[in-house]
């Protein structure tokens, strides 16, 4: 049924405007930010220890000690 209803919508936008299909636009997204949106979660950067690990395939220290040979 919710579908239904969408569809029908839809069909109706179609047969508006361009300015009108705007304002509708503008109308929309007052009303979906006016709606309280619950703050996200803080990232955690803790979480991505170790996940580099082996990503060089050999000891990070190493790896900077290497690069700065080379200079």
């Amino acid at each position: 049924m919710q579908e239904h209803v969408l569809m029908k919508i839809e069909k109706e936008i179609e047969h508006l405007t361009l300015q009108e299909q705007l304002n509708l636009m503008e109308k929309l997204v007052h009303q979906i930010r006016s709606k309280h949106i619950p703050e996200t979660e803080e990232f955690d950067w803790k979480k991505l220890y170790g996940v580099g690990k082996d990503l060089w395939g050999e000891d990070a220290q190493d790896y900077v000690n290497r690069l700065r040979e080379d200079r």
